[in-house]
């Protein structure tokens, strides 16, 4: 059985988790620049989910859906270079740096089919375009 999960609902916890994980690495003065694009990239991706569901065509959807990929997949790469930089040194903050980047593959997958499926669709007139979350 599989739980369904809603997509903004799981966007927003990244975002947030980002976020914290961001304050931690902008107190030392040399990650600043690295914490201010992971936030904007991290809480982007939920942004842009929601945008998507207010889409006033399915162009407009498959547009929103297909930047959010992109930020995740950003954001993705920002993690990456903060655990192969050491940048993140406490126990407890590198579990959590371990989860979110577990996390943004994960979301990674499901927005890139997302984005499939949308644009499989994009010309039959029968099919729904906004996604069931």
């Amino acid at each position: 059985m599989t739980k369904n999960i809603d997509i903004h609902d799981r966007l927003l916890k990244f975002g947030i988790r980002i976020v914290m994980l961001s304050r931690i690495l902008a107190k030392q003065l040399e990650n600043r620049s690295i914490a201010d694009q992971l936030i904007r990239s991290g809480t982007s991706v939920g942004a842009n989910m929601q945008e998507a569901d207010a889409a006033s065509s399915k162009r407009d959807f498959i547009n929103k859906v297909n930047i959010s990929k992109k930020e995740i997949q950003e954001t993705n790469y920002w993690l990456k270079i903060i655990d192969g930089a050491k940048l993140i040194n406490n126990e407890n903050n590198m579990l959590e740096l371990g989860q979110l980047l577990a996390e943004s593959e994960e979301l990674k997958r499901i927005i890139g089919a997302i984005l499939f499926r949308s644009k499989e669709n994009q010309y039959n007139t029968n099919a729904k375009w906004k996604y069931i979350s």
